[in-house]
């Protein structure tokens, strides 16, 4: 076995020496890394805390800068920024009544017209201020005589179905009017009036007899010849076209669907599209529906729930949405009287004292809010503002002392339980009126004024259908609570001639059965001059005619109340013609915004 080295002390002491000069090295070695450490990192890190808290310091500052500009911006902005409208968006519309015809010949329900002024353009139409204005015309003119008006057409307009619109379609819409077998109501008005095209892009009429009312008779919609001319006149009110019609109008036609039955919540959903190449350029709306309902409840109901925008043809508001402020309501003045003709051919009403003391006795102030919606009160046939107004020449106002004098006068006395008698016979009248709201207000108020001068007053009501087909047709009445259509231009020949109280006039729209052949010269040559105040001259004497016979009493003009929820911009009519003439501007309708700068 081999044997170790011995080890010897020296050496030991020498290993034990740089055994301690080794750790005495690593010891200085250590101190020096801890002060290096020190140094270098724990000295820097309380710099870093400090500059830690310097940058959160900053940065609450920034964020409270950031705070103070947003409630700046959010405090400021009304001011140079507001919800402007924005075009897109469909709009929805409800109304009650059928939809059956959207030919403009033919439409007769308050959808169908809704429709018809939709889809088809007319020569003229009337502006927010209710003047004419050219649409499918550039322009017209009268003369050289002065039953001869010239139309000049727009040029590069297109169908909806991309065929070029010319004079042919003018006249192919009116030879039709004129054509007996199409059945239009408009044949009478046109029969007379012989309508040529001297080339592609101009109209001709010439009329039998001058006319200032004339231009407003360019209103009603132009059908294509193209898709109808091939239709046998009697076939035409009957056509497919009808239902699916191609107009120049702001909007296209798309589909109709029926929802429901006729047993339960019946309703016809028409839906219309923008028209791309519309004559005063593409609607701001992208597409127009017009829901058809059953019943005024149908259409409120369907309103409360948010299915459509908007509601025409109510009377006022409905009191359960009286208390949503939500609600826009826009009331337009329209150019209709609201009267009591008296029937001048019954034995009591022929006597001109009785009408003066039924005229007398109403207290029309009271009116003025009967329905919820003010409205302008009238005093004569025409209206107030209407060419051929006069303020001299109005209807006596209030006074229970004159009444009962006229009526004492005309020989009905009071008698037993406050009545007035006249030859054992009780002074009655029968009273007839439609059975709405509006008239039932109307009719019952004048029942309560009449009765306090003794005169028993019963009153019927009657739907709007068989008040015409009833009452209104046959004059089965000894006073009418009515609303008659004068226009924007007063031509009131139709309501106060004597020919239109005949059996064999059309509609026999003299309701009051007024003859006065003062009234009849004055008329006639009112209507017949084109120089304006001659035709004020002329209206003067048939003003002061009608004043003196009473042969009705002028109540009010009604308004035109159209309920939307939420803001429609560019609904801006001032006058109303009728229901459609909302429509006028449809092109500039808009139901969407958005915040921008002013």
């Amino acid at each position: 076995m081999k044997r170790l080295p011995m080890v010897d002390n020296a050496t030991k002491r020498r290993w034990r020496r740089g055994f301690r000069r080794g750790r005495q090295g690593a010891a200085e070695l250590s101190q020096q890394a801890d002060q290096q450490i020190e140094k270098l990192l724990l000295r820097r890190f309380d710099r870093l805390l400090s500059v830690r808290r310097f940058v959160f310091l900053w940065m609450l500052l920034f964020v409270a800068l950031m705070l103070i500009t947003i409630f700046q911006y959010r405090a400021l902005s009304p001011y140079y920024q507001s919800l402007q409208p924005l075009p897109g968006g469909i709009y929805s519309e409800g109304t009650v009544g059928t939809f059956t015809n959207a030919n403009p010949l033919y439409a007769s329900s308050a959808p169908d017209r809704a429709l018809s002024r939709l889809v088809f353009s007319s020569l003229l139409k009337y502006d927010t201020g209710n003047n004419l204005v050219g649409d499918l015309a550039q322009s017209y003119a009268l003369g050289p005589a002065p039953t001869h008006y010239t139309v000049n057409l727009k040029k590069n307009l297109t169908w909806h179905d991309g065929q070029t619109f010319t004079s042919a379609d003018v006249i192919f819409t009116y030879k039709t009017i004129q054509n007996i077998e199409a059945q239009s109501s408009l044949y009478n008005a046109w029969k007379d009036i012989t309508v040529s095209a001297p080339d592609d892009y101009t109209v001709t009429f010439d009329l039998p007899n001058p006319l200032a009312s004339f231009p407003h008779s360019l209103t009603d919609g132009i059908i294509p010849a193209h898709l109808l001319k091939a239709i046998a006149a009697p076939a035409l009110r009957s056509a497919q076209f009808n239902t699916a019609p191609v107009g120049t109008g702001p909007f296209v036609w798309k589909f109709v669907e029926v929802l429901g039955s006729p047993t339960t919540e019946w309703q016809q959903r028409i839906s219309l599209g923008a028209f791309d190449k519309y004559s005063a350029g593409k609607p701001k709306l992208d597409g127009f529906n017009i829901i058809a309902f059953n019943s005024e409840k149908q259409l409120i109901k369907a309103f409360k729930k948010k299915q459509i925008n908007a509601m025409s043809g109510l009377e006022s508001l409905p009191e359960e949405l009286a208390g949503d402020g939500g609600l826009q309501i826009y009331v337009t003045p329209q150019t209709s009287l609201v009267a009591a003709f008296f029937n001048n051919s019954r034995p009591a009403l022929s006597d001109v004292n009785v009408r003066r003391g039924l005229t007398a006795g109403v207290d029309r102030s009271q009116l003025i809010n009967l329905t919820g919606n003010p409205v302008e009160l009238a005093d004569g046939p025409l209206l107030r503002g209407q060419l051929g107004y006069n303020a001299g020449l109005v209807q006596p106002g209030y006074n229970l002392e004159e009444a009962n004098k006229s009526l004492d006068k005309a020989g009905w006395t009071v008698g037993e339980k406050g009545l007035r008698y006249k030859n054992g016979q009780v002074l009655e009248i029968s009273l007839r009126s439609q059975d709405t709201q509006q008239y039932s207000l109307l009719s019952q108020f004048l029942q309560q004024q009449w009765t306090k001068l003794g005169v028993q007053v019963n009153v019927t009501y009657y739907t709007s259908d068989d008040l015409q087909s009833q009452i209104v047709s046959t004059h089965d009445y000894d006073v009418l609570v009515y609303g008659i259509s004068i226009g924007a231009d007063p031509d009131v020949f139709a309501y106060w001639n004597s020919s239109q109280a005949s059996l064999t006039s059309q509609g026999r729209l003299n309701l009051s059965e007024y003859k006065s052949g003062t009234a009849d010269e004055a008329l006639e040559a009112g209507r017949t001059r084109t120089d304006t105040n001659l035709r004020v001259v002329k209206y003067k004497s048939f003003l002061q005619a009608w004043i003196n016979d009473v042969p009705a009493l002028a109540l009010y003009q009604p308004n035109y109340i159209y309920i939307m929820r939420g803001q429609l911009y560019g609904y801006t009519r001032k006058a109303s013609n009728s229901a459609a003439d909302r429509f006028y501007n449809v092109d500039n309708w808009m139901i969407r915004q958005k915040r921008q700068t002013n």
